[in-house]
């Protein structure tokens, strides 16, 4: 959770800074466009992935099997297409990350890990 605050903390801070001298450098109008342009292009590519994911969860339960794999890829779409919508160069980045199948592979051992300790530690609590 500690994590989590100096995040909420520090990368406006870091976003902030950056787009002012994004502003400076290119002009603000380019600025803006560039911000409107990874919000319409990540808004896309979520829809685009999310469709791609539910019909794979979709195929795994027709075949019998749990779609874990498919709700990983979920969460990772919606975080990315939920950053991908924040004004910023820095979430852009890591929503871009998140919405690419290859780079979305590298980084869902991490979840998944994640995932586990909290249950272990009885952070989260599934019932069946």
């Amino acid at each position: 959770m500690r994590y989590l605050m100096l995040f909420l903390i520090i990368v406006p801070a870091l976003e902030i800074g950056l787009l002012i001298y994004s502003g400076q450098a290119l002009g603000a109008p380019t600025t803006i466009l560039l911000i409107i342009a990874t919000g319409v292009i990540g808004a896309y590519l979520a829809k685009k992935q999310g469709i791609q994911t539910v019909k794979n969860a979709q195929n795994q339960l027709q075949y019998g099997q749990a779609p874990g794999d498919a709700i990983v890829d979920g969460l990772c779409i919606l975080v990315g297409g939920v950053v991908l919508l924040t004004p910023g160069f820095i979430t852009d980045a890591i929503g871009f990350f998140l919405l690419i199948p290859v780079t979305r592979k590298l980084i869902k051992p991490f979840i998944l890990k994640l995932f586990k300790r909290w249950i272990n530690n009885r952070n989260v609590i599934i019932h069946r």
